[in-house]
Order: structure tokens, then C-alpha cells, then sequence
């Protein structure tokens, strides 16, 4: 073996063993995730508060507070909350005509959805309210919601997460490919964890805490992924959040490049941060109590986006490859495939078995394999997002949503209806990709 070999079979080595880590454990969550019908509670005798968090959300706000109110639950234990959190346009005004009650919160320092949860916390704890499910302001939802989180309630459940998927999966390439990674990230992987009785951990729409819950574990998380940050300190507190995988909320995702790139840059930098400050004491709590449930809410951060994953599986191909050639020329074109080239194969096969299964998950159908046709334009784009680079902040900077980019003849409610039809035959739910 010459040295240019021997180099570029160690190089090969450490990019398959990276590539494994993430692969093999996204692998296990795809053959762990499977059929699961739980029971359906028939009282109906539980009060709950949806809770609305919402900056500047005029145009949209009025759908999500009446596909709210229509849910499955009696009218009288069901109260739509909804905190009109530094707006400047008439957020509050159309929330109250739609029949919601509104808090109206003004801070010129303290801003952003951890700060707007934690007056709507506060508030709620001060009603007769059982369960506070919160729901963002671009959403619209099953109306089994209630129905299945008060099951779980009622098996002993503190925190829950409903299935959280795409409302407008037609607009464009960017939400039809987000709406596949999503069923991987929220869809394949909350089942899995359900099965193996781990947390789901918190995706920041559809989330359900009893009162227990909020009191023993106040909201106390303010960045830019404050859902994963609040889902980590249950998990330390003792408390697994529930997988509720039989009732949905479908949000409103951003199709244009540049929403698309604002959006994609706060959840990034939001998570990287929760790394550095939060994952080496996560790490040592697991090893210290032997927790899986600790283990793997530390391994849901090591994982880095489908994208990363995908480049790192391509550069192990790739060098594998490149090792065969090499060894091609030197044996006269006799090609030997050996451990190295097996093992470099291996993150292929993993992330080929968890894609399946999302797919499966997804509801596409056949457009999933024009979606995937797609997948590496965006792997591209994100690479260039990360060579640019951007200035960072915490503040609430609010996306643009897709009903004020395009013109429509429907209603809110009926386009939102159209969107959740194409995605409510699967179980998907949001994810990072």
C-alpha cells in the first residue's frame, strides 16, 4: 500500500465512522417506529387552554382561533388564549372578534416566544384551567386533539406532543421537502421514542403541559429553540414528554428562499448553542443515573440536520470510492472491495432504511421521489448559508407567512382545509432537515 493510499484509507475510516454515529442511530429509531393505536377517553370533564403566542399575526391569527374552538371537546371547558405578544398591527383586535381572549403584552427588552409563553403561563395558572396546550399562530388542528391528549392525561402524562406536520405542502418544492424531513424528524422518530418508552421531546407546536407539570417545571426557557431547551429540563426533571401520534397540528411553513433562509438560521444557531451550553451536563447526567431516556434527548441534539448527515454519507461514499480506484490502477484494474469499502457503505444503508420510513410516513406518495430528485439543490443551498455566514440574534424575528406572499380566492379556513387533507393521511410531523 503507497503512502497516498494509506492516507486516503484513514481519511476514509474517520469519515465513515462520523457518517455511522448519526446514521446508525437514526436507523434504529426507523426499525423501532411501528403501528400504535391507543385507547380513546370517553369523559369529557377536563378543562383545557389553548395558549396562542403571537407577534404580528393579523392575517392569519383568525383561522387558527376558529379551527381551535372547533375541536371535539365541550365549549365550556375549552378556552382560546391568545397573548398578542410587541404587535403592531391589529393581532389582538382579530383575535378577540374570532373569539378569543387576548393578553396584550408590551416589552421593549424582553422579547420572543419564551417570554410570550411564560405571561400566558402565568395567567393560565390563575384559571381553573386541567391542561394548557400550546399552539402556534399559523396552525390549524385535528379535532381529536383534546380527545387525545386527555387519554394521556388521564394514563398519568404530564407534558405531551401532538404530531406536528405541514399545512401548505403544495406551495412549493421547499414545503413538500420539508414535509418529508418532518415526517422523518417529528413523525418517525416521536413514534419510536414512544415505543421505547423514551421522550419525545418538545417541537414547540402542538405541546400539552398539565398543571402539575407547569408548576413544578415554569417556563424558563427564552432562545431561539426554546421548545428543545424546555423538552431537555423535563427530561432532567424526571418527566417524558408523551408522543401523541393519533392527533396532528399543521403549521404553516415558509416556500420563498430568503424566509426560507432566515428561518433555517435561528433554528441552527439556536440548537448549536444549546450544545455548547446544555449538552456536556446532559451527557454527564446520562452516564451518572444510566438514563436512556437523558441518553438519547443528548443524542437528539448531537444529530446534526438530515443535510449534514446526507454530506457526510456522500464524502464516505465518495472516498471509498476514490480507495478502489486507486487500488484499481495499482492491481492492473482488478477492483477488491475489503472492511474499509463495507464499513464506508454502511451510513448509506442506514440513511437509505430511515428516508424509506419516512417516506412511508410522509402521506407524498410517488412525489416523494420528485421531492427527493430535489434534495440535493437544498443540501447545496445550506452549505452556501453556512459558508456566508449571517449575524446572530435572540430576538422574535417573525417569517413571513406564506398567505401574505400569495394571492388566493379561498378562505383561510378552506385553503387550510385543502393543506391538511394532502397530509393528514399520515402521521407526519416537523423536523430538521
Amino acid at each position: 500500500m503507497t503512502a497516498t493510499q494509506l492516507a486516503l484509507t484513514v481519511v476514509t475510516v474517520v469519515v465513515a465512522a462520523v457518517a455511522l454515529v448519526p446514521t446508525v442511530y437514526l436507523a434504529l429509531l426507523a426499525l423501532c417506529a411501528g403501528p400504535h393505536r391507543p385507547r380513546v377517553t370517553g369523559a369529557r370533564s377536563m378543562r383545557f387552554a389553548f395558549l396562542v403566542p403571537a407577534h404580528n399575526e393579523e392575517a392569519g391569527i383568525a383561522a387558527t382561533v376558529q379551527s381551535l374552538r372547533a375541536v371535539d371537546w365541550p365549549a365550556d371547558h375549552c378556552e382560546v388564549v391568545v397573548v398578542a405578544d410587541n404587535c403592531s398591527d391589529r393581532t389582538a383586535d382579530v383575535a378577540r372578534q374570532a373569539g378569543a381572549h387576548v393578553l396584550v403584552r408590551h416589552h421593549k427588552d424582553l422579547r420572543g416566544k419564551g417570554y410570550a409563553l411564560e405571561h400566558g403561563f402565568a395567567h393560565l395558572l390563575g384559571t381553573a384551567a386541567d391542561a394548557v396546550v400550546v399552539v402556534d399562530a399559523d396552525t390549524v388542528v385535528s379535532k381529536n386533539l383534546l380527545v387525545a391528549f386527555a387519554t394521556r392525561i388521564e394514563d398519568g402524562a404530564l407534558a405531551m406532543q401532538a404530531e406536528y406536520g405541514v399545512r401548505n405542502v403544495d406551495a412549493s418544492w421547499r414545503t413538500q421537502l420539508m414535509a418529508l424531513a418532518l415526517a422523518m424528524f417529528h413523525s418517525l422518530r416521536s413514534n419510536a421514542r414512544e415505543r421505547l418508552g423514551l421522550s419525545a421531546g418538545l417541537r414547540g407546536n402542538g405541546m400539552c403541559f398539565t398543571r402539575e407539570c407547569l408548576t413544578r417545571f415554569p417556563q424558563k426557557a427564552y432562545g431561539l429553540v426554546e421548545d428543545v431547551e424546555q423538552g431537555i429540563a423535563l427530561g432532567r426533571g424526571g418527566v417524558r414528554v408523551t408522543a401523541v401520534v393519533d392527533a396532528h397540528v399543521l403549521g404553516e411553513m415558509v416556500s420563498g428562499g430568503k424566509a426560507s433562509e432566515s428561518q433555517r438560521r435561528r433554528w441552527e444557531d439556536g440548537r448549536i448553542k444549546l450544545q455548547r451550553e446544555v449538552l456536556p451536563d446532559v451527557i454527564r447526567e446520562a452516564l451518572a443515573s444510566r438514563s436512556l431516556l437523558l441518553l438519547d434527548l443528548a443524542m437528539d441534539l448531537v444529530v446534526p440536520p438530515l443535510s449534514t448527515v446526507a454530506l457526510l454519507t456522500a464524502a464516505a461514499i465518495g472516498l471509498a470510492g476514490a480507495r478502489l480506484a486507486l487500488a484499481a490502477m495499482g492491481a492492473g484494474g482488478g477492483v477488491v472491495v475489503d472492511v474499509v469499502t463495507v464499513v464506508a457503505s454502511l451510513p448509506a444503508v442506514c440513511l437509505a432504511l430511515y428516508v424509506a420510513r419516512g417516506i412511508q410516513l410522509s402521506g407524498l406518495g410517488w412525489r416523494s421521489v420528485v421531492v427527493l430528485a430535489k434534495a440535493p439543490a437544498y443540501v447545496l443551498w445550506k452549505v452556501w448559508l453556512k459558508l456566508r455566514g449571517a449575524p446572530k440574534s435572540d430576538a422574535w424575528v417573525r417569517t413571513t407567512r406564506e398567505t401574505e406572499t400569495t394571492q388566493s380566492s379561498s378562505s383561510p379556513l378552506s385553503s387550510s382545509s385543502s393543506s391538511s387533507s394532502s397530509s393528514s393521511s399520515s402521521s407526519s410531523s416537523s423536523s430538521s432537515s
